[in-house]
């Protein structure tokens, strides 16, 4: 049977870089490696096609050949004695090997390992959050097992060379005529295994226990900030060190302020009768009641900074302010005497306009759009 042609084995350009060729016998050797494969037949042969034709096209001297001549080119300087090494196929081999089996290349035993991060979402008052506080929470934490000491073996006992890679926590598998390193299954990479594992914690070494710990909350933080607690996260596996807490915080809505940074903001109703005739208004404020002069014919919606009132943030200084919004509040459950009295007063203002200048910008703002889709 004639041999395919090695370019269309890989399905790459006769030009095609080594950068391609590559990725073109990568993708073919994950696709149809016999351990992916062992229901299909078919695939073991095209593993050894794209095999044979990634080692002459990834060898310049081959590949001259094989341009020029073709499959009898290379016959012929086989029988000679030609040819080239095959360096760069072991090297992609070695890569396309390791994403199959999980194997790691030219490592040794694994030791010690740091334990996982962990993360505690902490809500809070706006309150806690501006004022600083310290609370105690309460987490689940794989800890190190305090019977054996975190070395997952019985007391009394310790942990012995893997006899399956005498220590080294790596073995060699044969695949053809490659020779390839993948990590030990049986003690997965520690080179020791346990033969008599601590019954506290089944030899791994670690348990899961519930920490309590207290948390000093700065004075400023807001929703996004986070606190570091180092060595306070999960112990690591072969008595490795502990990773990281990270207290996520999240600042709960308040009833009467919103927070924007070092601002707070707030709206203030206010009657109709105190916007025109003017007056003080009782605001509150984190620090307690403060009272707010309100200037005779204050529109709905005016804005009054207070300053000082705020937020000092976390890594800021100076103090922000609260800014308070009057929101104009229209008298209801009237009686009959105060609605006699309201229609008496608005008897009084008769058509001038002068009393409500907005009204009147407005309206004349209607009239030139009406007169503006006439034209």
């Amino acid at each position: 049977m004639a041999k395919r042609d090695y370019y269309e084995i890989l399905g790459v350009n006769k030009g095609a870089s080594e950068a391609d060729l590559k990725k073109a016998y990568r993708r073919l050797a994950m696709k149809y490696h016999p351990d992916r494969n062992s229901d299909d037949a078919n695939s073991e042969e095209k593993f050894k096609e794209a095999n044979e034709a990634y080692e002459v096209l990834s060898d310049a001297e081959k590949r001259g050949v094989y341009d020029q001549y073709g499959h009898a080119g290379l016959d012929q300087q086989s029988q000679g004695g030609g040819g080239g090494g095959a360096g760069n196929f072991g090297d992609i081999f070695g890569d396309v090997f390791g994403d199959i089996f999980g194997g790691q290349r030219g490592g040794g035993r694994s030791g010690p390992a740091r334990g996982s991060d962990l993360r505690y979402n902490l809500r809070l008052s706006l309150e806690q959050a501006v004022n600083g506080d310290t609370t105690e929470i309460s987490i689940p934490v794989l800890a190190g097992c305090d019977v054996c000491d975190g070395s997952g073996a019985k007391e009394g006992t310790s942990a012995s060379t893997c006899p399956d890679c005498n220590g080294a926590g790596q073995i060699r598998v044969s695949q053809g005529f490659f020779s390839l390193q993948q990590t030990c299954p049986r003690c997965r990479g520690a080179g020791r295994v346990i033969t008599d594992p601590c019954r506290s914690c089944s030899g791994a070494g670690r348990v899961e226990r519930r920490k309590k710990l207290s948390v000093k909350i700065p004075a400023g933080v807001d929703t996004g900030d986070r606190i570091r607690l180092s060595g306070e996260g999960e112990a690591g596996p072969n008595n490795g060190p502990a990773g990281d807490l990270y207290v996520q915080i999240d600042v709960n809505d308040h009833a009467i302020f919103q927070r924007d940074g070092k601002h707070l903001y707030c709206e203030v109703p206010i009657s109709f009768v105190d916007a025109a005739l003017g007056g003080e208004l009782a605001v509150p404020t984190l620090d307690g009641r403060v009272n707010l002069k309100v200037p005779a014919e204050t529109q709905t919606g005016k804005v009054f900074r207070l300053r000082g009132k705020g937020v000092t943030q976390v890594r800021s200084t100076g103090v922000g302010d609260l800014l308070c919004k009057v929101v104009l509040e229209t008298p209801v459950k009237l009686t009959d005497e105060q609605r006699k009295l309201l229609e008496d007063f608005k008897a009084s203002l008769g058509a001038s306009t002068k009393h409500s200048p907005r009204e009147k910008s407005w309206f004349d703002g209607v009239k030139n759009f009406f007169d503006a889709l006439k034209s």
